[in-house]
Formats: structure tokens, sequence, C-alpha cells
């Protein structure tokens, strides 16, 4: 009777070890998915900026005075791309946690290959001699490229974010966006800067003094810790309120007035925000903006967004913003 009884205990025993190395297998299992989940679809939001969003505004920006073959060939080549990336979306692996997540992706990527779709239709007639006269159409399809960004870093990084969370993976969703600025929503700024005339051409009737016009965020720290831009993973001390430096230069020929700077700290969803406007910048200068965030979470990862809002007549505003994977300790 007491070897039954040991034999019994022992046998509870092993499988109360199988049970446990089960349960400890499954969850590693679907920790793993979640993370490769996150990590697919930052890859190609990221290669979305990278390989499509970036190449076609700079394909826009001053479309008029280059070949026109040239233009259109290089739009269309970008429209496949931002298919194959569609593609791609569509033939992830989507754990059941991450339906509502994919769901989103999808519907936010279709729009920017709706928007690609109608700016090449209407190019021909813009390069054509039509620029004022299609310019509407092509502002509208800036607007599916907005909703898309509201899409992803709205639903799509939160819903991730939720679920990472939930499952205590202590990971990011890297973030993106499509629509460099709010710019090209703007019928007559389409067509300046399709033109490439919003510059001196433009300055007898807006009041824009000749020359360019510009600036470029520099660097962006907390204390000395200057932060690295996505996927880097800054580890960053200073509190719930923490004071980020920002370094602005003129870029422009000219002296800028009341340059705003604005710094937005995302973590799961929720949005922390504050401004600074710097009174005046010297062409060819660095400036820094002090700007304190407050009421930041501890211990948690979030995105940091930082924008030198574009003065006017400046065209260019590729190098105007930055992305920034940040945890934020005392």
């Amino acid at each position: 009777m007491v070897r039954r009884r040991v034999a019994a205990g022992v046998a509870v025993v092993l499988l109360i070890i199988i049970v446990l190395v089960i349960n400890g297998c499954l969850k590693s299992q679907k920790q793993q998915s979640l993370r490769d989940y996150n990590r697919h679809v930052g890859e190609i939001a990221q290669e979305y900026e990278a390989q499509v969003a970036k190449p076609l505004f700079t394909a826009l920006t001053g479309a008029s005075s280059k070949p026109a073959l040239n233009v259109e060939e290089q739009v269309n080549q970008l429209l496949l791309e931002a298919q194959k990336l569609d593609t791609r979306a569509k033939g992830l692996s989507v754990p059941g946690e991450m339906t509502g997540a994919q769901r989103a992706l999808l519907l936010g990527l279709g729009l920017r290959v709706e928007g690609i779709t109608k700016i090449a239709a209407e190019l021909p007639a813009a390069l054509g001699g039509q620029t004022k006269q299609v310019a509407p159409k092509i502002a509208g399809a800036m607007e599916t490229f907005l909703a898309s960004d509201v899409i992803y870093s709205q639903r799509v990084v939160p819903l991730i974010q939720q679920e990472l969370d939930a499952n205590a993976i202590n990971e990011a969703t890297p973030g993106a966006r499509f629509l460099p600025n709010l710019g090209w929503l703007e019928t007559n700024t389409v067509v300046a800067r399709l033109t490439g005339q919003s510059g001196s051409g433009a300055s007898a009737s807006t009041g824009i003094a000749p020359g360019t016009h510009g600036s470029a965020l520099i660097a962006v720290a907390v204390g000395t810790n200057t932060l690295e831009g996505e996927p880097t993973l800054n580890h960053i001390k200073g509190g719930s309120s923490p004071a980020f430096t920002v370094t602005v230069e003129n870029t422009g020929s000219n002296v800028e007035s009341n340059v705003k700077v604005d710094v937005t700290v995302t973590t799961a969803g929720q949005q922390r925000k504050d401004s600074k406007v710097i009174n005046s910048t010297q062409p060819g200068s660095k400036v820094n903006a002090e700007i304190p965030v407050t009421g930041v979470p501890l211990g948690v990862a979030s995105k940091v967004e930082v924008e030198v809002e574009p003065v006017p007549g400046e065209t260019n505003t590729e190098n105007n913003k930055g992305a920034y994977l940040a945890i934020f300790s005392e």
C-alpha cells in the first residue's frame, strides 16, 4: 500500500510537471507568434515609408521641371511596389488576437494603393500643362494617404500594442507615416509643389521673401541622451515629465520667424503633446528648443514623434520630422 501511494504521488507530480511544461510551451509559442506578427507589420510599414512614400513625394516635388515620361514611369513603378507590399501584408500569418489589427492594416494599405493609382492617372494631364485643373483631384488622393496614416497610428499600432502588453511582451510597434505633411491636402500647395514655383515666383502675391525657405530637424535629446531613430529602442531617464531638447537648423537663405516645433509621445494609443515656437532662426544657424511633455507613462514602450512645422515658402519637408521608440524611467 505504501509503495502504491508513493507511485500514485509520483504519477501526480509527473502529471503536474507535464501540464506545466505543455502550458509553458504553448505560452512561449503564442508569445513568439505575436512577436513575429509585430515584427512583420513594422517591416512592411517602414518599407512602405522608405521605398514608396519618400520616393513618391520626391518625384512629385518639382515634377513639371522633370521629363514627364520619367516621372510617370517612376510613379507607376512605385504603384507596383505598393501593390507588392499590400499582397505581402495579406499573406501574413495572423494570430487570432491580431485579427482586428490585421483588418485595419489591410484597410490602410488599400487606401495607399488607391491614392497612388489616382495620382498616376492624373499625372499625364498635370505634367501636360493642366496642373491647375487636376490639382484638386491630386489633393483629394492625398486625403486617402492621411486616412491611412490615421488608421495605422490610431488603430493598427494600439491594437497590436494592446495584445503585446496583455501577453507581457515588452516590445514597441514601429511607427511609420505616408503623407509627409498636411500641405499636400491643399490644391494651391499641390500646384506650387508640382510646378516648383512656391518660392520666389509666389513672393509678389503672398509676401514670401525671394530665395529658399526651410528648416531641418537635426537632433532630439533628453538630458545628455541623444535619441536614435527607429527601430532603435531608446532607454531614457527623466521621469514622467521629460524635457526634449530639439535642435533645428535654418536650411534656407532667409530669416524665418515663428518656427513651431511639435513633440508627441504616444503610449498604447494615448497621445501627449506639447509645442514651442522659436521666435526666429538665421540662415545656416542651429537653435535649440526645450519642450517638456508631462504625464508620460514609465516602464512601457512609447513612440516619440518630433516635427518642425513648415515655414511659408518651404517646399521640401522630408527632413522636418523624426520618429523614435523609447522607454522612460525615473
